[in-house]
């Protein structure tokens, strides 16, 4: 069975830390790319960050590179998204998801978790 589980989402001020996890089957974080995409009310879905297992490669987008870090613990079968300076902007559902490209967009990505909510305040 398939299974992506976030977690850690929470509400922090302007300037904050938080650290999200994305608990995954054994075989979803050995062969498919896992990535972190976020959706504020009202607008699509977008891509956040992605690692891919096979080369090592890490993306970021624009709006969050030098502040976000995506990281796998292999002996838990975990990726993590470490947010740091959080902004207003960044407020947005969560959710990680697994696919077979690494790239940002959706619709690249066969599997999705729940999704977790982060809201930042000023």
């Amino acid at each position: 069975e398939v299974q992506l589980v976030e977690s850690g989402g929470g509400s922090v001020q302007a300037g904050g830390s938080l650290r999200l996890s994305c608990a995954a089957s054994t075989f979803i974080v050995d062969e498919y790319t896992i990535g972190w995409f976020r959706q504020a009310p009202g607008k699509e879905r977008e891509g956040v960050s992605c690692f891919s297992k096979s080369d090592g490669s890490r993306y970021y987008s624009d709006s969050v590179k030098g502040r976000f870090t995506i990281s796998l613990d292999n002996a838990k079968n975990t990726v993590y998204l470490q947010m740091n300076s959080l902004k207003p902007e960044d407020t947005a559902v969560y959710y990680c998801a697994a696919g077979t490209k690494a790239t940002m967009t959706p619709a690249h990505y066969d599997y999705w978790g729940q999704g977790t909510q982060v809201t930042v305040s000023l």
